[in-house]
């Protein structure tokens, strides 16, 4: 497009300035939901914003032993709907975790979620245990989520070496990689797209696929990407000023030009099939979007969906947001598409 080509009616400020500085991506590879989203929908995003956003805020500037307290508060809480699987947190190998379902038997798939959190939130019942809960009913599967170690007492790559050991141990437990399924969200996405570095460089086979919700994928620039600070007034969860704080707690002074802390500078070759979701509010967009065009570059099946005005991590939350029963169809029919 030439600066005089008057731009199309239904591109975004945020589409155009984007364009402006990199290039086109091919053809399918970052796609723009052209959605309606719902009144109701904008509504608790608005309250997100006002109440969430500086409830997170204040979590990460508090003491050590505060956090302590919060994460307690979080594990105790109970998943409001395990859609008739059974829910048991125990030890596999040498990771404990919440698991749906019953790993003796691996006959089925298995969903491996990597939670989120910031680096130093647990998993949220309500969020993360619900979500996997459902996809693994409609999938038939099982469904782990591992509880790594948390910041700020333990610091990278602590928990990413948990999620390295978690995936061993579902092989070990003999599930086929072309039966494990592996997602994450926001840190978790990060913590996704590092595993998927160690698998290859340790030669251990692939998952069937991955999905990556709201990665961060930067952890070294606060001001960048550029959607940092175009959507820093308009994220409804992610205060963009407590992410030096974040990375603070989970980095420390380990090199964040290392891709198993940014996958934004990772050597993609290999990888499995990647399905990203992100949305055009959040700060955390051209985290996924840039991670998507790179991937493709290295030969991965990479497609990014882009969905409007949702919250970061949106998949998540099921119970308030009309739209994310078409998003978890959607993440169901790309799983159904490359489990074997």
């Amino acid at each position: 497009m030439s600066p005089d080509t008057p731009p199309p009616p239904d591109v975004t400020p945020l589409e155009l300035t984007r364009a402006s500085l990199l290039p086109a991506p091919a053809e399918g590879v970052v796609q723009f939901k052209k959605i309606t989203i719902s009144l109701r929908s904008r509504i608790i995003t608005w309250f997100f914003r006002l109440f969430l956003r500086p409830m997170l805020a204040r979590m990460t500037r508090a003491s050590d032993e505060k956090i302590a307290k919060i994460q307690l508060r979080i594990s105790g809480l109970k998943c409001p709907n395990t859609y008739g699987l059974p829910l048991e947190y125990t030890a596999v190998g040498q990771v404990p975790g919440h698991v749906l379902g019953d790993l003796r038997d691996t006959s089925k798939p298995v969903i491996l979620w990597l939670h989120g959190g910031a680096f130093f939130l647990p998993a949220a019942p309500v969020a993360h245990m619900e979500m996997v809960a459902d996809l693994c009913a409609q999938l038939g599967a099982h469904g782990y989520l591992p509880d790594y170690r948390l910041a700020p007492r333990n610091r990278f790559p602590a928990a990413l070496d948990d999620c390295e050991r978690a995936y061993r141990s579902l092989l070990e437990l003999g599930f086929a990689a072309n039966r494990i399924v592996l997602g994450g969200d926001s840190a978790g996405g990060n913590l996704m797209l590092g595993l998927l570095q160690r698998l290859r460089k340790q030669g251990l086979p692939m998952p069937a696929c991955g999905i990556p919700a709201s990665p961060a994928t930067e952890l070294g620039r606060i001001h960048a990407p550029m959607s940092r600070t175009l959507n820093k007034g308009r994220d409804p969860v992610l205060p963009i000023a407590v992410l030096q704080r974040i990375d603070e707690m989970y980095a420390g002074e380990w090199d964040a030009s290392d891709p198993e802390l940014s996958p934004i500078y990772a050597d993609c070759s290999g990888f499995p099939p990647l399905y990203l979701l992100t949305s055009d509010s959040e700060v955390l967009m051209d985290d996924t979007v840039m991670f998507t065009r790179r991937a493709k570059a290295h030969g991965v099946d990479a497609r990014c969906v882009v969905w409007p005005k949702l919250p970061h991590a949106f998949p998540l939350f099921g119970s308030l947001f009309a739209e994310v029963k078409q998003v978890r169809a959607e993440m169901l029919a790309f799983i159904r598409e490359h489990l074997h």
